[in-house]
């Protein structure tokens, strides 16, 4: 098979591969979300949705500072 046949197949896989993960985070936030509303106490009800809240490019800048060894508290 040449490249140029295999680059899209490549690309699709790749793309696949990161909407997936968006998908699953999207999913686990709804759950967190859930549960966040379970809490009676209005301060950690809010901080805990804060954390549920956090948007996926930040989530994926933490793991990728975790992974390189520069993790940000």
């Amino acid at each position: 098979m040449r490249a140029s046949a295999l680059f899209p197949l490549v690309l699709a896989a790749t793309l696949g591969a990161a909407c997936s993960s968006q998908q699953t985070y999207a999913t686990g936030q709804t759950w967190q979300r859930n549960e966040c509303n379970k809490i009676i106490d209005p301060t950690d009800r809010q901080r805990c949705t804060a954390r549920a809240n956090e948007s996926y490019d930040n989530y994926q800048r933490q793991v990728d500072d975790v992974k390189k060894g520069n993790r940000a508290d």
